[in-house]
């Protein structure tokens, strides 16, 4: 059989190769075709799915040398494993192509990666419930009753709308919200009809109200929904056996728009990186992630630096990051480098500390771990968000426990103290000069010089405000100047030499007027 217009095994790791998979062997060729991907069930024969994927879910990689063997067997493309030890050998000895994911990565997300391969386009999350209705409609027609199908959060993502079949108002209700109504004989109902392993009967609600026949949806031992029907005593015979049927290609469909939409996700992160570093096309840009005008970059970042599971936590902040910023914009590219979750907000700006601020408190409450998050200042389109990104990771630089959301704006003194101590150390002609002096004197000699001098420059070389920062007498301030004068030779009278003396303490020294040298 010709696959036609199917995903080769090189497109795939076009798309989602690199970091996320890796490939060891590839007997047939990256022309292979890539049709489809398997979860492995071990209690359940190996379906025959030419050009699909298997994904060895249950099965340790240096002990899935077998499942190459039935991969082949059943004409699949490959096999994906966890962890790099995988049976290379025996892939190649079999013809499958073998590739692995992160040994941290959970089936379900290589699934959804990995199942773009299968001919998803990003689209809107929204996108492809127009199959489940369809299939709603396949159900209801089949058994007899009203068929609702639901995510796992008791959303209604489709319904049939066969004329003529017995409703409640339950029923009306949750159509017109698209959400069951929570109340706690619903919570006990759903509490059963998940612990079930088949089809479950559950009884009227309330007066007026109809029973139910509903099935858990799953795919690979993960949850993905459920399917409803609505039972008023004209079921057909094989009500249970067609809602089963349903269940299955509901999970397939559900699989496919979750696909679809980490698949948008993948992509707009990775153009997302691009936009922020300055390789990609502004224009282009701005229409792939549906930006226009004036942005800014939020930086976000957690206290999990040294951790044993930082990793995973910069993953889990990204999500919530992009959750916050989905519900606020809709559909958002966020991303993930170096430990910062970065995000582009559209303009106006007024409302994106607020945001920040919100992000950050569900963020270090969910993470158990202090988050912190910068604003690059507002500029005018993409071409610029380089700079914006720039003013982010300086004023995460900056931020601390009593501070830890500021925009560019609200640091700048503390932003360009910092930035020009890292353009000093550049040239070392500027690092030259009498602050060097000062140092040397009071380490060879025990004095307080330094300290003094940046005191009494941040009080505008008021005697009174720098004893008072001091805590000292304004004639022990005043008694140091002048040993300053005297055995270090500096004039203080000097505009420019108070100037030069006072940004190298600062920002060389890094001493502030309340920060002791010692």
């Amino acid at each position: 059989m010709r696959l036609v217009d199917a995903c080769t095994l090189g497109d795939l790791l076009d798309i989602v190769g690199g970091t996320s998979v890796r490939l060891h062997t590839a007997p047939a060729g990256l022309t292979a075709p890539v049709t489809e991907v398997v979860l492995h069930d071990a209690h359940a024969p190996l379906p025959r799915v030419p050009g699909a994927l298997l994904l060895a879910v249950g099965v340790r990689a240096a002990a899935a040398g077998p499942l190459a063997r039935a991969a082949a067997e059943a004409g699949m493309t490959g096999l994906v494993v966890r962890g790099p030890d995988g049976p290379v050998a025996e892939a190649e000895a079999y013809g499958v192509a073998l590739l692995s994911v992160a040994e941290d990565t959970a089936w379900h997300r290589a699934h959804l990666l990995l199942a773009s391969a299968t001919g998803a386009r990003p689209v809107p999350s929204t996108a492809g419930h127009g199959d489940l209705f369809a299939l709603a409609d396949a159900i209801a027609t089949a058994t007899g009753g009203a068929t609702a199908v639901e995510d796992p959060r008791r959303r209604i993502l489709a319904y049939s709308t066969v004329p003529g079949q017995p409703v409640d108002e339950d029923r009306r209700q949750g159509i017109l919200g698209l959400r069951v109504p929570a109340d706690v004989e619903n919570t006990e109902q759903y509490r059963e009809l998940f612990a079930a392993a088949g089809p479950v009967r559950l009884p009227a609600l309330r007066d007026g109200s109809l029973p139910r026949l509903a099935v858990a949806v799953r795919a690979g031992g993960e949850t993905l929904g459920s399917v409803w029907v609505v039972d008023a005593g004209t079921l057909a015979l094989d009500a249970e056996e067609t809602l089963v049927q349903g269940a299955s290609t509901a999970a397939v469909l559900l699989l496919r728009a979750r696909a679809a939409q980490e698949l948008a996700r993948h992509q707009s992160g990775d153009l997302l990186r691009r936009v922020l570093d300055g390789t990609a096309d502004p224009a282009t840009s701005a229409v792939r992630l549906g930006v226009e005008g004036p942005v800014r970059v939020a930086a976000f970042v957690s206290d999990a630096a040294g951790l044993p599971d930082a990793g995973q936590t910069g993953l889990r902040l990204l999500d919530v990051v992009r959750l916050q910023c989905e519900a606020r914009y809709g559909r958002h590219a966020c991303v993930l480098l170096d430990g910062v979750v970065y995000a582009l907000l559209p303009a106006p700006g007024d409302r994106h500390r607020r945001l920040a601020e919100d992000i950050v408190a569900r963020a270090g409450q969910a993470l158990r771990v202090p988050v912190r998050a910068g604003l690059g200042e507002v500029v005018a389109g993409l071409g610029e968000v380089a700079g914006s990104r720039a003013d982010a990771d300086l004023v995460l630089r900056v931020l601390g426990p009593s501070l830890p959301v500021a925009t560019v704006d609200e640091v700048r003194p503390r932003v360009t103290l910092l930035r020009l101590a890292e353009v000093l150390a550049e040239h070392g002609e500027l690092t030259k000069g009498t602050w060097r002096r000062v140092l040397a004197h009071d380490e060879e000699h025990g004095t307080d010089h330094a300290r003094t001098l940046v005191c009494w420059f941040d009080a505008g070389c008021d005697m009174a405000g720098a004893a008072k920062s001091l805590a000292v007498h304004p004639n022990t301030c005043r008694y140091r100047l002048k040993q300053v004068r005297r055995q270090l030779g500096i004039d203080l009278d000097d505009p420019d030499e108070r100037l030069v003396l006072w940004l190298q303490l600062r920002v060389l020294a890094g001493l502030g007027p309340s920060t002791p040298d010692d």
